[in-house]
């Protein structure tokens, strides 16, 4: 029987489906835990995981499938051409050494932001962030992703993460997610305190190019060491280097 273009579609958003949960995983995933988070049937699973394997984009180990080397090689072809990236490093690197702290930048990737690239500042964190990690759109700098998606989108989010306890223990019920959200728009950029990671304040803008947000800028360190005037120099820092950002992009 031959191929159609819906099948081909389906068999592609299933691939896409196992490389998303290999991509989440922090441990390798025996089969049926592969194919429960895929929604997927377990035959169905491990035909895709066969062809992942052969190309690199999974592997099998003792205790599991994980994702495979080719993924890195993905990742590394994006960093090397993508612009955005390119005329952000030396903003953060002029930021990081303007605020002695960890300046980062994000993309959004559905619900999530990606890390690209990052540099330390002279007190960097205590916890470290490989490139490439993915983080939620509706803590920290994510919120200054979140806050600009079109409604039918930002309504999906909210529906879709909230309620949560960020790790201050605060709850958010999802009309305080959306208020906070709201606010973030109007105000231009996202303060955070402790909501990810204890003892962390983060300030972040997004990198509008026209209607379009490219990306989130954010800088972040010790709360106990930055004071309510700290913060107020900071968003300034912040959102002119996310302005510089944009204007350097085509």
């Amino acid at each position: 029987m031959a191929t159609t273009p819906a099948s081909a579609m389906r068999s592609l958003d299933r691939a896409f489906d196992v490389l998303g949960v290999l991509e989440d995983t922090r441990q390798p995933l025996r089969l049926s835990e592969v194919a429960r988070r895929a929604e997927l049937h377990v035959a169905t699973a491990q035909r895709i995981l066969n062809v992942l394997i052969e190309r690199g984009y999974a592997a099998k180990e003792e205790t599991g499938y994980v994702a495979g080397p080719a993924a890195v090689a993905t990742a590394h072809a994006f960093l090397v051409n993508n612009r955005l990236s390119q005329v952000a490093l030396p903003v953060l690197q002029e930021l990081a050494a303007t605020t002695s702290l960890t300046a980062s930048l994000y993309v959004r990737v559905g619900h999530f932001r990606v890390l690209i690239a990052r540099v330390q500042g002279r007190n960097p964190l205590r916890y470290q962030l490989p490139i490439g990690e993915k983080l939620p759109l509706y803590l920290g700098a994510g919120k200054a992703l979140a806050a600009w998606l079109p409604d039918a989108e930002l309504h999906s989010l909210i529906e879709q993460s909230a309620p949560f306890t960020r790790v201050s223990g605060e709850h958010v019920t999802a009309e305080d997610l959306a208020a906070d959200l709201d606010q973030v728009r109007k105000a231009g950029y996202a303060l955070s305190l402790s909501e990810r990671a204890v003892n962390v304040t983060a300030v972040s803008a997004p990198i509008r190019h026209a209607e379009d947000v490219l990306g989130a800028l954010s800088i972040a360190g010790p709360s106990s060491e930055l004071t309510e005037t700290d913060h107020t120099r900071l968003i300034g820092e912040v959102c002119r280097a996310a302005d510089a950002i944009a204007a350097r992009c085509p």
